[in-house]
């Protein structure tokens, strides 16, 4: 942990404050052998669309790894090291082939499982291709995304489905896909501080419905640990409804939130998630935001919410983004990596340090050799998930104490009774559109 600089007590004593102390690197830094690279490395993350690989190789750089995505003529996806193992030349530039991919400089054939198919003007009795191995990770696509998973053979996990895939009336489709230029945890932080939506987004675009530039009174926020990581309450008062909005924070970098379509305003129960993103580390400074988007029976194509969101920022003027400032914004200018030694936290940022605390537990469950909370090891199971609204006529206290301490007391039963007794729990895995 870094050491913090002094506490501040007197005005204009910005010179006692001057040195940018180092950031966490235990949370931050995500390369290989690092604490949190190797938790990430525990978990299958989404890489591309499946939509991106057409005929020409796609390299990406993930958890700072440069790498090479691809699908070869017989459809099989290959996600191999992006450097040749022959003399080093990008496989960004090798010929994909009814079999893997081939190096445009002296053809050597690589299948997607790393396997030399070929080593063309190599003698005819040549055991080269037989010996050795070009480094290839394993690939599986679900709904439109491309997932792969870099760490030990001997660790690979099942590849999770979630609840929230499997949605009665609705598909999941590939969402945004996009770069922010900072470190991932900030991203992740975000989904867990709700009381920036107050502030940060009613002078974006008012989203919500309820909120307005002249909102007085803040949600009553609570925070939850779930089996599979933790979740964020925020609870307000409509009329005589008091609507409880919980966000799921799944380890170790996927977060979820209900649709914004509700105004509060009629009675609902667990209304399920709009989305459900990632943020995948591309290096310590640099995350992919990558997600899968729900679409309903009634619904052609996905929604779009121009103006919001961590992509606020593309194609926005410098002026109009300190004018109406987004999450991207807020985000990308906390430093590539926010340093939390400088921070001062408050009541209202009991979510980002659980959130912080369910990462370290996790680093360090990995560095025991155990499995971090979230690995799923159970095959053909639906992973309950816990994002959702839901909306309970419930008159108001008499006083305004008395009522934020009934909302209070509603948002933790509801939470607690959908943690111990989920709707979908007992539903199994009917699917058949995950491919090897």
């Amino acid at each position: 942990m870094a050491t913090r600089p002094p506490f501040l007590t007197t005005p204009y004593s910005g010179y006692f404050h001057r040195e940018t102390p180092k950031e966490d690197e235990e949370l931050t830094h995500v390369g290989p052998g690092t604490p949190c690279g190797e938790y990430f490395r525990r978990f299958w993350q989404p890489v591309a669309f499946s939509e991106d690989l057409q005929d020409l190789p796609l390299a990406i750089r993930i958890l700072g790894e440069d790498l090479v995505v691809f699908r070869d003529h017989s459809g099989d996806v290959g996600v191999l090291e992006l450097h040749c193992s022959h003399r080093g030349t990008s496989l960004e530039f090798g010929l994909i082939s009814q079999k893997g991919i081939r190096c445009c400089y002296h053809g050597w054939l690589y299948g997607v499982d790393g396997k030399i198919l070929e080593t063309p003007g190599e003698p005819a009795d040549s055991t080269l291709k037989d010996r050795l191995c070009h480094g290839a990770y394993p690939a599986i696509e679900y709904g439109g995304l491309v997932f792969t998973y870099l760490g030990p053979t001997d660790k690979r996990p099942v590849f999770p489905i979630y609840d929230s895939y499997q949605m009665p009336g609705c598909r999941i489709v590939a969402g945004v896909k996009h770069i922010m230029p900072c470190n991932w945890l900030q991203i992740e932080e975000n989904q867990m501080d709700p009381i920036h939506v107050v502030f940060l987004h009613t002078t974006v675009s008012g989203l919500q419905g309820i909120f307005t530039a002249e909102i007085a009174e803040l949600p009553e926020l609570d925070f939850m640990e779930t089996p599979i990581g933790m979740v964020c309450i925020a609870t307000r008062r409509v009329g005589d409804n008091v609507w409880v909005r919980m966000n799921d924070g799944i380890v170790p970098n996927i977060h979820q939130i209900p649709t914004s379509g509700q105004d509060g305003n009629h009675e609902i129960t667990f209304s399920r998630p709009h989305f459900i993103r990632w943020s995948v580390p591309v290096d310590d400074t640099n995350t992919l935001e990558i997600s899968f988007t729900h679409i309903y029976e009634d619904q052609e194509t996905p929604p779009h919410r121009p103006g919001f969101g961590t992509w606020a920022g593309e194609g926005r003027s410098y002026e109009e983004r300190q004018r109406r400032p987004g999450d991207y914004d807020a985000q990308m200018s906390q430093r590539p990596i926010a340093v939390h030694a400088l921070e001062h936290l408050a009541s209202t940022d009991r979510g980002v340090t659980m959130l912080r605390n369910l990462a370290r537990q996790g680093i360090r469950a990995v560095q025991d050799g155990q499995d971090p909370k979230g690995v799923i090891r159970r095959e053909g199971e639906v992973v309950p998930t816990y994002a959702n609204d839901t909306i309970i006529r419930i008159p108001a206290a008499p006083t305004a104490q008395a009522d934020r301490e009934l909302r209070r007391q509603t948002a933790r039963k509801v939470a607690q009774d959908y943690i111990k007794n989920h709707p979908g729990r007992n539903g199994r895995l009917h699917s058949t559109d995950v491919t090897r």
